[in-house]
């Protein structure tokens, strides 16, 4: 019956859209469960200055097109004092030109999961965590940046990662503040895509928050992260990452250095990638932040291929309640490909991103 209740009030609180965001507590004598519904939407203009395309007619023509590139339901619950749960679909862009959706905007299921609290058994802040799930390292970098509105980071764009999986994780927590450590196994294809084998990707997080009492240095954090997985049995894809992340009332900023492995068949010669990225967001008082990137990569060390993508930004972050976040980015990207064979072109991007969120 109270399930029911429950999702009764989901359903009037999605097809409503007046309130930005709802919070219900259902309770009978008890806080729980509690329910809340929020949602996350990014939309865009952007504009290619490079490479220029062709219409039907062969004219010559810079794409530009509006986008909505993203647009979350978010449903968390806490069911009990140690149990909790979230279920997020996600709208994309069907691109099968072979699916009558083809050019469509479909929801997809991007978090599905179950929370064990375990601060009575390993100390605050522990978990264990079942479903669609985010990754270990993503889950970390993703906050601290803010800014996947504008595009995914580096580890992510690149394919070298993605942000959540269907798996089985735990976290341990260092008394403190001190940092935590974050262990599972997941099925390794990314929430986005189905099991494709028998093997299994392990992946550890470990993070270290040096000073987190002390007034200026308390938002750096070391983090380390291995990534061992196979596309199929002596077909091995390796991640081992290293980064940095600081944040402070006036600037955000990230550093991450990737040395990837990659077979996807036994038969084919293994590549053997490095890259790293660099990012700061400088912000004022008053709202206004910088967004300062720059990424590179070398696919294959064995090849002379290089790619770099840099981008430049200014963003206004609207001042709102806590809980909700409101911003618009300008920005330009630049991604250059040296020694590629086949040669691709420069390209150059101005676009507006903004992003919604309750």
């Amino acid at each position: 019956m109270k399930l029911g209740r429950v999702l009764l009030v989901v359903v009037a609180v999605l097809s409503a859209g007046g309130a930005a965001r709802a919070e219900l507590s259902l309770t009978s004598g008890t806080d729980y469960p509690q329910v809340r519904v929020g949602g996350m939407l990014f939309a865009d203009y952007t504009y290619q200055a490079e490479p220029s395309g062709t219409d039907a007619d062969g004219h010559s023509i810079h794409p530009n097109s509006f986008n909505v590139t993203r647009a979350y339901i978010n449903v968390t619950a806490d069911l009990s004092r140690i149990i909790s749960a979230r279920i997020t679909p996600d709208l994309v862009r069907d691109t099968d030109q072979s699916s009558s959706l083809s050019g469509s905007s479909v929801y997809r299921l991007k978090l599905a999961f179950l929370q064990l609290a375990l601060d009575d058994v390993l100390g605050k802040g522990s978990w264990l965590k079942l479903g669609i799930q985010g990754t270990p390292y993503m889950d970390l970098t993703d906050p601290v940046y803010r800014y996947r509105f504008q595009g995914n980071l580096f580890l992510d764009r690149e394919g070298y990662l993605q942000v959540a999986d269907a798996g089985i994780s735990a976290r341990y927590a260092f008394p403190s503040d001190y940092g935590d450590v974050v262990a599972g196994v997941f099925n390794g294809e990314g929430f986005n895509h189905s099991e494709t084998n028998d093997q299994k990707a392990f992946q550890v997080r470990a993070t270290l928050r040096p000073a987190p009492h002390a007034p200026v240095v308390r938002g750096l954090r070391l983090t380390a992260f291995w990534d061992s997985d196979h596309y199929q049995r002596d077909a091995p894809r390796e991640r081992l990452v290293g980064g940095v992340t600081f944040e402070h009332p006036f600037v955000n900023a990230g550093f991450e250095y990737l040395a990837a492995k990659d077979r996807p068949t036994p038969a084919v010669p293994e590549k053997d990638a490095r890259g790293w990225s660099v990012w700061a967001t400088p912000r004022t008082a008053i709202g206004v932040e910088a967004l300062c990137r720059y990424d590179w990569l070398e696919p294959d060390k064995n090849d002379r291929g290089r790619k770099t993508r840099a981008i430049f930004g200014v963003a206004y972050w609207f001042p709102l309640q806590k809980g909700i976040a409101t911003a618009v980015l300008l920005d330009f990207e630049k991604v250059r490909y040296r020694d590629f064979t086949p040669a691709q072109p420069t390209e150059k991007r101005y676009a507006v991103h903004t992003l919604v969120s309750f």
